[in-house]
């Protein structure tokens, strides 16, 4: 799709905005707008298709739609705030401490995501609604390039639901007054088959290969539907509580991670460095590119605030840091299992500290005296080695550094645009291993959790594998990772793969979400929040609500603007 979105760019002045609509959140600002009668001929047809994959990745460090490092991990026991204290950026602090009550003016991330995400939605349906319009015969791709537009319409609806629970379910086709009829107040598992509904047809009629990297595919649509079944399976009520596991989703599960091809990177570095993008693990990602004839390139900022501060080889602004409970997961026992519920009892902190560990650490966690994205050094004037001054505020957040989302300063993929720094590396929306874990989940929950063994384990031999990064400057006789051989229950085999998922997608923005769907976010953060809170002062009055946090609040200007037909979450 890096060649799509170029195409995308050259066409932007008479494509990017061309929606008119009286919804609020689906309002562009356009310089002028072009009707469907003019742009409904093959050829513009499938810039409207391009310009549609281009509406999921047109976010920004201040309205994010592919990277939740905000809303999946800082949210989550995975990863502070930082950046320069809890006023830089303080709406994350109010994430960061479940304080979302702040009134539009200091809670502004989460709905401008909702705009962002239904900006993206209207492409879609735009382009359905031109494409609805030719025969195969005009435009033999015309079932394909539907597929697509489903897919890419479930993908944003997805996104909202996982944010917002409830959000109305957005056609093409309709009116102005139709649009202002349709309410958020869906029940819960209807609205996950609304959502289904688009999957289905992309599932359906895509191809099981596409021409361009990036466009999706019939395992593309495999994998969401694997991944939706898997939390619908988890019904929850009014206030969040999961109340019971649907068995018949969860065959589903089954059914759609086998339909999905593909295979391992066989080093776990593969999936976070450039020139690895569109991989065999890369199920489907957010495309982006640089050198592509514009001025700086698409490429994305979603993370341009995260990158190391206390150092020239980066600039800004140290946020995203891995939590110290983060930091302790990864410690193994002799077997080299993890320790599950003993990893918290004490901090690795110094350089002795950090044996016995699983490999994964060290592609995930900036640490001080080990080298930082495999290097020792960049040139003759630049040190790699992590160090504890790379850290902007230690004293309120601690000084490891995240690692997964940064890429070496002289990479060709890297920009600068004043102190934030843009990347072309794809941000994958989902990886084979996930498709793995959705399944090993599913048949635990059917009492299956023994055949979850090996999958379980193809995920730890792959961690086992991947230590022939250069890592000089840091032993690597401390890696310590083993299999299991067998579940005693179905009790600990969830417990296993739980933390599994923990350490495979450590600040990749998935754990919150995966805490709200197996109905355990408070349990866990505030357990969480309760020791943490004994090192670090900034979270002492951090506490999550039960029945209200798992959510953000629907914004109150689409309540407003609807006259009061959009509910509100409860708890707000």
């Amino acid at each position: 799709m890096k060649a799509i979105h170029t195409t995308y760019l050259l066409l932007a002045g008479t494509l990017l905005l061309f929606v008119s609509c009286g919804k609020e959140f689906l309002e562009y600002d356009p310089k002028g707008q072009v009707s469907e009668e003019d742009i409904a001929t093959a050829e513009n047809t499938e810039s409207l298709v391009t310009a549609a994959y281009a509406g999921i990745t047109n976010d920004e460090m201040i309205g994010p739609l592919t990277h939740m490092w905000v809303y999946g991990s800082v949210r989550s026991d995975d990863a502070y705030k930082g950046g320069g204290g809890r006023s830089d950026v303080p709406v994350i602090d109010h994430y960061e401490q479940y304080n979302l009550t702040q009134a539009d003016d200091g809670d502004w991330m989460a709905p401008r995501t909702w705009t962002n995400f239904y900006k993206a939605i209207s492409r879609a349906n735009f382009a359905l609604s031109v494409i609805g319009e030719f025969s195969e015969d005009e435009f033999p791709l015309k079932t394909t390039r539907m597929a697509e537009l489903r897919f890419l319409r479930g993908h944003s609806h997805f996104m909202l639901k996982l944010l917002f629970k409830k959000v109305p379910y957005i056609t093409e086709g309709l009116s102005d007054e139709e649009l202002l009829e349709i309410s958020n107040d869906v029940e819960n598992d209807e609205l996950w088959n609304k959502i289904a509904e688009d999957f289905l047809f992309a599932y359906e009629n895509l191809p099981e290969e596409q021409d361009q990297p990036g466009r999706a595919d019939k395992s593309a649509a495999a994998a969401y539907l694997a991944k939706l079944r898997l939390y619908q399976a988890y019904e929850q009520d009014e206030n969040h509580r999961v109340i019971n596991i649907n068995t018949s989703r969860l065959e589903e599960v089954i059914t759609y991670a086998d339909a999905v091809s593909g295979s391992l990177e066989p080093d776990f570095a593969n999936n976070f460095l450039d020139g690895h993008d569109n991989g065999p693990e890369s199920v489907w990602a957010a495309q982006f590119s640089i050198n592509d004839g514009t001025e700086v390139g698409r490429v994305s900022f979603v993370t341009g605030l995260n990158s190391p501060h206390g150092t020239s080889l980066y600039g800004c602004c140290g946020f995203h840091l891995p939590s110290q409970n983060m930091v302790n997961a990864f410690k193994t026992d002799g077997d080299g299992l993890p320790l599950l519920n003993d990893f918290n009892t004490s901090d690795m902190t110094n350089t002795e500290d950090f044996i016995n560990i699983d490999p994964r650490l060290d592609h995930t966690i900036g640490v001080p005296g080990r080298p930082f994205k495999y290097r020792n050094t960049i040139n003759e004037d630049g040190d790699m080695i992590y160090s504890a001054s790379w850290a902007r505020d230690p004293g309120v957040y601690g000084f490891f550094g995240n690692m997964k989302e940064q890429q070496a300063p002289d990479c060709s993929c890297y920009i600068k645009e004043g102190p934030f720094v843009g990347t072309s590396k794809n941000v994958d929306f989902i990886r084979y291993a996930d498709v793995l874990l959705f399944k090993a989940e599913a048949l635990i929950q059917l009492d299956r959790y023994n055949e979850a063994v090996p999958i379980i384990n193809r995920i730890r031999e792959r961690a086992a594998a991947s230590t022939s990064r250069p890592l000089e400057a840091g032993a690597t006789d401390i890696y310590n990772i083993g299999l299991y051989t067998s579940f005693a229950s179905k009790a600990e085999a969830l417990e296993a793969l739980k933390f599994e998922r923990r350490l495979e997608f450590a600040m990749e923005g998935h754990r919150f979400f995966d805490l709200v769907r197996w109905g355990e976010a408070a349990e866990v953060l505030n357990a969480y929040l309760e020791e943490e809170k004994t090192k670090r002062d900034f979270l002492a009055n951090a506490r999550f609500t039960a029945g209200r946090d798992e959510y953000y609040p629907i914004p109150q200007r689409e309540i407003d603007f609807t006259g009061g037909l959009y509910k509100q979450n409860p708890g707000y």
